[in-house]
């Protein structure tokens, strides 16, 4: 006698019923599971708006301008966000404005020289992030 069949005198063998239920039970909840994946990869990688920086200019020591392309899904405007940055990294100005969708160019105050602008994102309703 081979050892499985002692195994499965001594224990019982698994039933049939049993290994199919697990089987359908595993590929459900696998499929579920990859089609949230889907749904989430999908859904974050088109956002309501999205912004890039076009380039910028020191002006004189409290004013730097910048320009950036915004463009939108299905809305009409989005929040966005910019700041500007010292030679020291100290943040020195920031501006958040309401843009449209084309290219847009914005004024930001600063305290000091700035020199560098970094556009943070924009951002529509429901958007989490600014991108």
């Amino acid at each position: 006698m081979s050892s499985q069949a002692d195994l499965a005198d001594r224990y019982g063998a698994p039933s049939p019923r049993r290994r199919l239920l697990l089987t359908v039970v595993v590929a459900a909840v696998a499929a579920a599971l990859l089609g949230w994946l889907a749904w989430a990869a999908w859904f974050h990688s088109n956002p309501g708006a999205k912004s890039g920086q076009v380039g910028y200019e020191v002006v004189d020591d409290h004013t730097v301008t910048m320009v950036l392309d915004v463009v939108l899904d299905d809305a009409e405007e989005a929040d966005c966000l910019v700041r500007a940055f010292s030679e020291d990294k100290a943040t020195v100005g920031e501006l958040a404005f309401t843009a449209v969708d084309g290219r847009q160019e914005v004024t930001v105050r600063t305290e000091r020289r700035a020199t560098s602008v970094e556009n943070l994102g924009c951002r529509v309703e429901g958007q989490a992030r600014r991108r």
